[in-house]
């Protein structure tokens, strides 16, 4: 089926260090265990859509616990996904539920902006209530893990990085076609069956389209990797709602600290919310982190994120130090990085991922 894929590709079918850090994700890949959302599917939860939005928080507290047991039962081979019966009320379906609550006072970024999307306000992402998609094809170019990579790119975006790389995409929210989650499910199932190894939510990002995404893994019937390819600005809820649904978090790590990250990207206490988010995500599932260097932001960003994942999250986790910086959008009216970074600053970026200790590094 992968033939034709990059060598890489290939290779990290055996490589021992992707294999032990993604090792659940790979299981799932190769139909040998069921995707996190399937098996969320199952749980049953005792409330009604009726139910107070602080009753239903209760319940799916409660439910998570249920989930987490479950999926140590099925992961350790004591329980099968198909011996479980489908409950009229899953903890996936609240998930919807509360998402779609949220929406009416947004609260899915840390702007917290609380606009009535379904009422048709708009926050600062310019996101409505349906999601747009900018595109939507097989991706040959992400991870070698992930790749064929079925990747949906939502319109919009909850930053407004002045050097973003899809700037047509991020900062035109009205770009794309509506695609209703019931569409976005038949694409992850066909595309599953023409070969993807997993679907890819993207953007932009995905966060403002966390209630769609959510409801297309409800009608979703294949078995197929779900990857949350996200800046991580999400809020504390929204990473619960998240909890139990993604196999991977592909991150994107950006700023070391909150003054490149105000400057260079509008948004307000980022290290503090990213790196708590990448501390949610890590004790949920798997990640893989990527972080780009920028021209001049060795010191202030590139080292201190590269220590805090290793002290914080460990030598062996994956990390991407990507090295494809180039300066789009509106780069060209920031002296530090109206450039593409240099041989010796790449250089400096391995030495900090080796001073790091950080063991399980794609470049």
């Amino acid at each position: 089926m992968w033939a034709s894929l990059r060598p890489d590709a290939l290779r990290v079918l055996s490589d021992p260090l992707a294999r032990r850090a993604l090792s659940r994700y790979f299981s799932v890949m190769e139909d040998k265990l069921p995707a996190r959302f399937h098996v969320c599917r199952k749980i049953g939860v005792p409330a009604s859509r009726s139910d107070s939005e602080e009753e239903l928080w209760a319940a799916h507290g409660r439910a998570m616990e249920t989930f987490r047991t479950t999926l140590r039962k099925i992961d350790g081979g004591k329980l099968k996904l198909d011996e479980l019966k489908t409950p009229e009320f899953s903890l996936l379906e609240l998930k919807v539920e509360l998402a779609r609550r949220m929406l009416r006072k947004c609260r899915f970024c840390e702007r917290r902006c609380g606009v009535d999307r379904t009422a048709g306000q708009k926050g600062v992402c310019g996101v409505g209530e349906k999601p747009r998609v900018a595109s939507e094809f097989m991706h040959y170019g992400e991870e070698p893990e992930l790749v064929p990579s079925y990747t949906i790119f939502f319109a919009g975006c909850t930053f407004k990085c002045r050097f973003c790389q899809n700037w047509d995409i991020s900062q035109f929210p009205e770009e794309g076609a509506v695609a209703d989650p019931k569409i976005l499910a038949r694409l992850a199932e066909n595309a599953k069956r023409a070969g993807a190894r997993n679907v890819n939510w993207v953007g932009g990002d995905p966060t403002p389209n966390l209630h769609a995404v959510l409801e297309a893994l409800i009608l979703c019937r294949v078995n197929i990797p779900s990857v949350w390819n996200s800046n991580m600005y999400l809020t504390r809820e929204a990473m619960e709602l998240l909890a139990g649904t993604q196999d991977i978090y592909l991150t994107d790590f950006k700023y070391g600290n909150d003054r490149c990250a105000e400057r260079l990207s509008l948004v307000k206490n980022y290290f503090e919310v990213v790196s708590r988010n990448h501390l949610l995500a890590a004790s949920d599932a798997e990640l893989i982190i990527r972080h780009l260097v920028m021209p001049n932001h060795l010191e202030c960003c590139t080292r201190k994120v590269l220590t805090w994942i290793s002290e914080n999250l460990g030598r062996e986790v994956r990390v991407n130090i990507m090295d494809q910086y180039r300066p789009e959008y509106r780069a060209s009216e920031f002296e530090d990085i109206n450039r593409r970074i240099t041989s010796e600053e790449m250089d400096k970026a391995l030495e900090y991922v080796r001073e790091a200790g950080l063991r399980n590094v794609i470049t």
